[in-house]
């Protein structure tokens, strides 16, 4: 009978240490993404890197790889929020796509953007760079045009 009770004492604390170490892991690796981040964004040229026009976003990086994003850039009526997912890659790199719907004056859909980064945390854990894509295909799922784009981003805080 007191074997029975240690060796359940024993699985207990070996399910807790487990389930402490794989906190940790989230905090100080992938996990440290998480939360909701004011976000500048640089629309680039894709050859020379130069700035054609930056505006504000706001992006929403969720437990478990999902990512929401509102943005500034173009207005609310014409494009959805958009929505994705996100990834650790290594230390402090990550990797991030969402979607979000466009639409014209009218309300007419136009289509939809695929937006793909990857974005480096700095040590503090509460600012961020990244550089990617947006791809911009028609209805139909036809690309009709692709941009570059760069971000620096800081952690929204009470």
């Amino acid at each position: 009978m007191m074997t029975v009770s240690i060796l359940s004492i024993v699985v207990l604390l070996i399910a807790f240490g487990a389930t402490t170490a794989q906190t940790e892991s989230r905090i100080t690796a992938g996990g440290r993404l998480e939360g909701a981040w004011n976000v500048r964004v640089s629309i680039t040229n894709c050859q020379t890197g130069a700035v054609i026009r930056s505006f504000d976003s706001i992006t929403t990086f969720n437990q478990g790889g999902t990512v929401v994003d509102s943005t500034s850039g173009m207005p609310q009526a014409l494009k959805t929020p958009g929505h994705g997912v996100w990834v650790h890659t290594a230390g402090q790199y990550y990797a991030f796509r969402f979607k979000n719907f466009n639409f014209d004056q009218a309300g007419n859909y136009t289509g939809y953007t695929i937006i793909q980064h990857e974005a480096e945390l700095d040590k503090t854990g509460d600012a961020y760079t990244s550089a990617g894509t947006a791809e911009i295909y028609a209805p139909n799922g036809i690309l009709v045009a692709t941009g570059c784009s760069t971000t620096t981003a800081s952690r929204m805080t009470l």
